[in-house]
């Protein structure tokens, strides 16, 4: 029997800064939902040194879900490839108070996890929390975490089918 392959959903954001804690909300819809068990989702939230042990861990897909400001409406719903090249100039800091999702990659690259099929599930936000912070999703981000959670049901079947073709075309 073929090993489905393991895959992180990798839930970040900061439940303090409105529509940023659009990832942890994901999360926790997705936690009430029946994953395959080749599926783990963990919520981050700005802890990117734990992010990176968990990209350490050698899975063979990371799905991240996070808030993604990229100029649409808010609440646009967004499935991103993002680019290896990105990864290869810059610095891999981090630091202990924000979740700077390049520099953990480029971390985690540094000390050896292999970044291979990664996907990013973003969200447009519309606000994050303004001077005095937010603990609430706006309207329009709040609608979209249900979209959300099931396109990451959906990336997460897809990358098992085509884990599936390649062990059957190997044979």
């Amino acid at each position: 029997m073929m090993e489905r392959p393991r895959i992180l959903i990798a839930c970040i954001g900061n439940i303090f800064l409105g529509d940023d804690g659009f990832g942890c909300a994901v999360a926790r819809e997705l936690q009430r939902r029946v994953l395959p068990e080749n599926a783990r989702v963990v919520d981050y939230g700005i802890r990117s040194l734990d992010l990176v042990y968990g990209l350490l861990d050698g899975g063979d897909a990371t799905i991240f879900v996070d808030a993604v400001p990229r100029g649409a409406a808010p609440g646009t719903v967004y499935v991103i490839e993002p680019d290896a090249g990105d990864l290869e100039n810059g610095e891999a800091a981090l630091d202990g108070h924000t979740m700077n999702p390049l520099h953990v990659l480029r971390t985690a690259r540094a000390m050896g996890a292999e970044l291979k099929n990664l996907t990013l599930v973003g969200c447009e936000p519309e606000t994050l929390g303004g001077d005095e912070g937010s603990m609430e999703l706006s309207e329009p981000v709040r609608a979209a975490v249900a979209t959300a959670a099931g396109l990451v049901e959906s990336l997460v079947e897809k990358i098992s089918a085509r884990s599936e073709e390649r062990a059957t075309v190997t044979k």
